[in-house]
């Protein structure tokens, strides 16, 4: 057919059968939400404090990194920042550092957590984070819920390390996992000192003053307390890593904005 003629044929296209032939214009992607100004990224305010953001990576009780975590950093209000960063200095002194595994957590995160609860065919990491709890009973022990305080911005979930701090080796999805509750020697290595169970450990022994907890285990847990109920924070007494900031900034807010640089306004 000549060019003429086909030119001819396509301006004889009706409107709606060329809009479909037309390529389609993307849909504009809903715009992430911010921080409140009054959140920080924690090494802005102490870069001193040791950071392991463990739900960034597949090394958690899910096996993969969980929805939300942009970057391996911590977020916190700024009170709770400069409430660690008090406490920092104390611990540096006696030879001591903090070290964060998980700060403000997005609503999404915590979503995310309760989906891979209702999946009892996934118990991957069963056999390192709860090996003594079976799956089905998790949300029922308290273990997995809904909301977390972590996505109001003051909580922080932290051990202790001596210094110098050595590193950790990284978790290889696929190797063989023990026990957190077993000796700190067979279970995964971390360069903190002994608490008695790995962090995020789904077991009554977590509970920060379980009376089976004792000697150098105990007083490493005790001092953590101390140096942070000093600096005003309170412990969670079902896990010796968990702490709130009182009084919270935002004490009825549960934030989605991912955890990444770009979601700090400030």
């Amino acid at each position: 057919m000549p060019r003429l003629a086909v030119a001819l044929r396509a301006l004889a296209l009706p409107v709606a059968a060329l809009l479909a032939i037309a390529p389609s214009t993307p849909a504009h992607a809903k715009p992430e939400p911010k921080a409140p100004k009054e959140f920080v990224a924690l090494g802005d305010v102490d870069p001193t404090i040791r950071q392991e953001i463990r739900y960034f990576t597949p090394h958690n009780f899910t096996g993969d990194p969980v929805d939300g975590y942009r970057r391996p950093m911590c977020v916190l209000t700024r009170p709770a920042a400069e409430a660690l960063h008090r406490a920092q200095r104390q611990l540096l002194r006696r030879g001591y550092t903090l070290k964060v595994y998980d700060c403000y957590r997005p609503q999404r995160a915590v979503n995310d957590f309760v989906e891979w609860a209702k999946d009892l065919d996934d118990q991957r990491m069963k056999d390192e984070f709860y090996p003594r709890v079976d799956k089905s009973r998790l949300f029922e022990d308290g273990y997995i819920a809904g909301k977390s305080g972590h996505s109001r911005g003051s909580t922080v979930d932290l051990t202790i390390v001596p210094l110098p701090a050595l590193p950790t080796r990284p978790y290889v999805p696929g190797e063989k996992l023990a026990p957190c509750y077993a000796a700190k020697e067979d279970r995964f290595p971390d360069n903190s000192v002994d608490m008695g169970t790995g962090y995020d450990c789904f077991d009554t022994l977590s509970h920060t003053l379980d009376p089976r907890i004792t000697g150098a285990q105990r007083a490493n847990r005790l001092l953590l307390k101390s140096a942070l109920e000093q600096r005003g924070f309170v412990n969670l007494a079902e896990e010796w890593w968990h702490y709130t900031y009182q009084p919270e900034p935002f004490p009825d807010t549960y934030f989605d904005f991912p955890v990444a640089r770009r979601s700090l306004t400030g």
